[in-house]
């Protein structure tokens, strides 16, 4: 499959607000702005999400500016338990006014309301996480400071266009940063410990169209003591030009080409999402069997707007080969796969 790389540095859009270059890079090579969109303000989507976990238990912020609806989310996973809680505090009519920064690598993200108060700091070479917010579940208020280090060189970013003028997704996932820093609910302290706990950034600006479903898959851990993991996915807008499929290992990026998602169904074809799943590619570097232990199910249906998400959470076994031909062999490797159907 056909994978175009980027590496001029660029603006990511044309004046007419299309995409200039639909590809993928390793480095943040083409520049968003905001000012040069041309479509309305209510199709545009900007939002950072960081996940953080040890294989035990995870922590999941975000803020999220979706034109016409914010979003502050914070979801606690007790993975070994099997529990989970997740509070989202929405907002009407944002328009940009978070103020996301248009580069990942610089600037803090800060948003508050009634009883919460989430922030993403970026200081000297650290990612720093802050949250607290007020009855979050039956025990009462929840509080996270987490601090994220040794961001790696290499991370996977795409520019991807959708067949609808003005449309396209600019998306960065960096994976496998260290993770140190507690969680606090219900008179117990979960604490991250940095020789086992790491973090993803999921950082997404563009415009969407209406209907999307998309698939993703997101792992980052040691592989004989040396940080691994990957970024899978697919489902939505024109991939022609490139994959999101990377694998990642001792901060250097891999690029791979197709990987499908084999999610077991029913007689009747309805997903059987905690049944083990299997990931196969079509270049045969990446494959793998999936043991799910948390589905965390969440669907909204306000009939004009709907959102059906299933993030799992589970075990990998498997095999991924890097760029050098070298083969790294995981098992009961943690990470989790979602499928997520939304009109926004």
């Amino acid at each position: 499959m056909k994978q175009t790389q980027i590496s001029v540095p660029g603006p990511l859009l044309d004046c007419e607000g299309q995409l200039r270059r639909p590809g993928y890079s390793k480095t943040y090579v083409q520049t968003y702005d905001r000012k040069a969109i041309r479509v309305s303000p209510l199709r545009i989507k900007e939002w950072d999400y960081y996940l953080v976990s040890n294989g035990r238990f995870a922590l999941a912020l975000t803020v999220a500016d979706n034109g016409y609806m914010g979003m502050d989310s914070l979801s606690f996973l007790e993975l070994e338990e099997g529990w989970e809680i997740i509070q989202s505090k929405m907002q009407i009519m944002t328009l940009g006014r978070k103020n996301l920064p248009p580069d990942s690598r610089a600037g803090h993200v800060s948003s508050e309301g009634k009883g919460y108060a989430f922030r993403f700091l970026r200081n000297l070479g650290a990612r720093v996480l802050e949250a607290r917010m007020e009855g979050f579940g039956p025990e009462g208020a929840v509080s996270a400071r987490v601090t994220l280090t040794e961001e790696p060189a290499e991370s996977m970013l795409i520019a991807t266009p959708f067949d609808k003028p003005g449309h396209f997704y600019y998306n960065q996932k960096i994976n496998c940063l260290r993770a140190a820093g507690t969680v606090t609910y219900g008179g117990r302290t979960w604490e991250f410990d940095p020789s086992d706990s790491f973090a993803v950034l999921d950082w997404g600006r563009g415009v969407w169209t209406y209907d999307n479903t998309w698939y993703w898959s997101s792992a980052s851990y040691l592989a004989d003591g040396v940080p691994f993991g990957w970024n899978l996915g697919y489902g939505f807008g024109n991939t022609a030009a490139a994959t999101e499929n990377m694998l990642f290992y001792g901060g250097r990026a891999h690029k791979l080409s197709r990987v499908d998602f084999l999610i077991p169904g029913d007689g009747e074809g309805a997903p059987l999402y905690t049944e083990p799943w299997r990931f196969t590619s079509d270049d045969g570097r990446f494959e793998a069997d999936f043991l799910p232990s948390l589905d965390r199910a969440a669907c909204i249906d306000l009939k004009l707007l709907k959102s059906d998400q299933h993030q799992v959470f589970g075990r990998f076994t498997g095999r991924a080969v890097l760029d050098d031909g070298k083969t790294i062999e995981f098992r009961d490797f943690p990470g989790f796969a979602e499928k997520v159907c939304n009109k926004w």
